[in-house]
């Protein structure tokens, strides 16, 4: 997949933003891209892979670590697995595809509340606690990550890679986004705390671990794939319906309305909400996903834009205000429209 370039200025101020954000965290590169009409109109790569005068500089093959970003690709297999008869409904009880799990715990826990941060499951310690009632509040955690990938594996028999390189990998030549074990040339170094406590150094490529790693292009690319639904140069890549579940809003009823939204693990801009992550500019039918390394990916299907940051941080330092600045981010898109 290659999108053609039409380099301008109309988005400078997105560059903008990213280039500030990227002076506000610990990072040592950062890049940025729009696209806008089918078109790249954005791409900017600065700095370098780490902190080492003899560094890698920054640029178009350079895969940065996108923490949770992932969760949009687990998304996506579980979308798959829907839309393919593997998992009978998004409101099917966990138990019917683990059945070797505490009942009593996982009781009335269905697929939709893992997959919107509504399933009220909590790890603390390494012991599995509930915190509220499934479908009642909001709240987000990994242990919903770790339940999905284990659903997904056992009921179509593959792993989420596998699926992933199957069904859009291969089909559109991507060859810098996947999961790593060990440090090349081509990966971002993650600049950290060592104390920080949601770091882990995960291992495998199974498509399960925190350890994927996607470049600039590519997760552009992604967001491309999510807002032209499936059909790319002509012909339908994907079946639309996936895409359609995956970004579409799922989340249950909520008692408080101003909680975040979500399809299968995107936040989506649907009814106001304050707690959102979306910005405020950002029309409703968008849908967006970050991490904890201030990647994120924006598609915003009324005006045709796809826009993607990546940093090489890991954490938010004293000061920086992480809702408010995607959001902001956001914004700064919808002002250049």
């Amino acid at each position: 997949m290659k999108l053609k370039k039409k380099l301008n200025n109309q988005f400078q101020s997105v560059e903008l933003h990213a280039r500030n954000t990227s002076n506000a965290v610990d990072c040592s590169g950062a890049s940025v891209m729009v696209i806008h009409n089918d078109q790249i109109v954005t791409e900017a790569y600065w700095g370098k892979h780490s902190k080492a005068s003899d560094a890698r500089p920054v640029q178009e093959d350079s895969q940065f670590h996108v923490a949770s970003v992932r969760k949009s690709y687990i998304g996506f297999a579980a979308a798959y697995a829907i839309h393919n008869g593997y998992i009978s409904s998004i409101d099917d009880e966990v138990t019917k595809y683990l059945p070797n799990v505490n009942t009593e715990l996982f009781a009335k826990t269905t697929i939709r509340h893992l997959l919107t941060h509504t399933h009220g499951l909590h790890t603390i310690e390494g012991k599995t606690i509930r915190e509220f009632p499934p479908g009642q509040s909001w709240a987000y955690r990994e242990i919903s990550i770790e339940i999905l990938t284990q659903i997904i594996h056992h009921s179509t028999g593959k792993p989420i890679a596998e699926i992933l390189k199957e069904q859009v990998f291969n089909s559109l030549a991507f060859n810098e986004t996947g999961w790593h074990d060990e440090q090349s040339e081509k990966l971002a170094e993650v600049i950290r705390d060592p104390d920080n406590k949601f770091w882990s150094t995960d291992k495998g490529t199974d498509g399960n671990k925190k350890n994927m790693y996607v470049s600039t292009r590519e997760l552009a690319y992604w967001g491309y794939l999510h807002l032209k639904q499936g059909l790319i140069d002509g012909k339908q890549v994907v079946a639309k319906e996936i895409i359609q579940l995956a970004t579409s809003l799922q989340s249950p009823e909520l008692i408080n309305k101003d909680l975040p939204q979500n399809g299968f693990l995107w936040f989506v801009k649907d009814l106001p909400a304050k707690m959102t992550e979306i910005g405020e500019l950002v029309p409703k039918g968008s849908f967006q996903i970050l991490g904890y390394t201030s990647v994120a990916v924006l598609v915003i299907p009324k005006h045709n834009i796809v826009a993607v940051r990546m940093f090489n941080s890991f954490g938010s330092p004293p000061g920086y205000d992480y809702s408010a600045d995607i959001r902001a981010f956001g914004d700064t898109v919808m002002n250049c429209v």
